[in-house]
């Protein structure tokens, strides 16, 4: 029988909720800060598929998530798309040649940068137990083209967002471009044993309503349309941080199996406005856990009721804080396991 997240991703309303954590492999975790200090960089570890089974196994061994979700990183689409990365100290990563400056064309690509990433997913897959999931993940088009344009993180993505609007064909190419490796990644990934995949757009939010159909919607749309060609069974959960009142349109319109909603969505709306029966991951606000106490029983409490009668996978509304207490976490889970609807 599968796992109960797998079950929930394929629609059925679980009596009880299956619960991962974005980011839960990481550095609240003393096992992996351990671990980075033997092994090295961010990059080293991603890279080294031992390494990053690991990682990605070890909160599944403390907590029991129902899902484990791959050690890895979105930037390895332009990475093997040739562009270089460095993860720097205090200063997150970079990509070089910038697309700003350069033009798509310039890169090589370089479709090795993916093999040991499906190697970590077939390593993990291996120690997995039937009752648990294997999540894979890519970046969404959107999200990875501004780190692509812009060669670094900001905090509005105005670069790009400007070169998109200034030449909207060569924007469109760069679009296209990613869609086709990240078709290729997911199906890579799920060969390799991923049971579901979620498409994360954490700058989906910086975009207007016209824009963020087609840079957000559209190429999300053709994203699913081509893993689904090749795995029709495969759950692929998308989600895109920020969307807000366009939530409902990415839901119906891009063909995801479930959507991810972040904390700033009240989740009776969601509830109300998303196409029925469809699953729903998230959204407890990743603060909330790193301060504890009632306040964070309360909401989850809250969280689980409003999407009571729907399928739900509980998770936070983005990626767990690097100095989130374990002793939280484990509040966090003694609520929901401890929760029927």
């Amino acid at each position: 029988m599968p796992g109960l997240l797998l079950r929930a991703l394929k629609g059925e309303n679980t009596p009880s909720r299956p619960t991962w954590l974005m980011r839960q492999a990481g550095r609240y975790l003393p096992e992996y800060r351990a671990l980075r200090a033997e092994k090295g960089g961010f990059l080293p570890l991603v890279y080294d598929s031992a390494a990053a089974a690991e990682i990605t196994l070890q909160p599944i061994r403390r907590f029991g998530f129902d899902g484990a979700i791959l050690f890895s990183d979105i930037l390895i689409v332009p990475y093997a798309m040739g562009q270089d990365l460095a993860f720097l100290a205090g200063e997150g990563p970079h990509l070089s040649p910038r697309l700003a400056d350069h033009a798509l064309q310039a890169l090589q690509g370089v479709p090795e940068r993916l093999l040991p990433i499906y190697e970590t997913v077939r390593q993990v897959k291996a120690q997995l137990g039937p009752d648990r999931t294997m999540l894979g993940f890519a970046g969404s088009p959107w999200t990875i083209a501004t780190y692509m344009v812009n060669g670094e993180g900001s905090r509005d993505q105005h670069d790009t967002r400007a070169y998109a609007y200034r030449d909207s064909a060569a924007f469109q190419a760069i679009i296209d471009a990613i869609v086709s490796v990240t078709v290729e990644y997911l199906s890579g990934q799920i060969q390799a044993g991923a049971e579901a995949v979620q498409l994360f757009d954490s700058w989906a939010g910086s975009l207007a309503p016209r824009e963020f159909e087609r840079w957000v919607i559209a190429p999300n749309a053709a994203i699913v349309a081509g893993v689904k060609a090749l795995h029709p069974d495969v759950p692929i959960i998308g989600f895109p941080k920020g969307a807000g009142e366009k939530l409902g349109a990415y839901a119906r319109e891009t063909g995801v199996d479930a959507v991810g909603i972040d904390e700033t969505i009240d989740p009776h709306w969601a509830a109300r406005e998303l196409p029925k029966d469809m699953p729903v991951q998230g959204n407890l606000d990743p603060l909330l856990l790193l301060t504890g106490g009632t306040q964070l029983e309360k909401r989850a409490i809250e969280v689980l009721e409003a999407f009571a009668d729907r399928p739900h996978v509980f998770n936070l509304g983005h990626g767990i804080g690097q100095t989130t207490p374990i002793a939280h976490v484990e509040q966090l889970l003694g609520v929901v396991r401890g929760w029927r609807g």
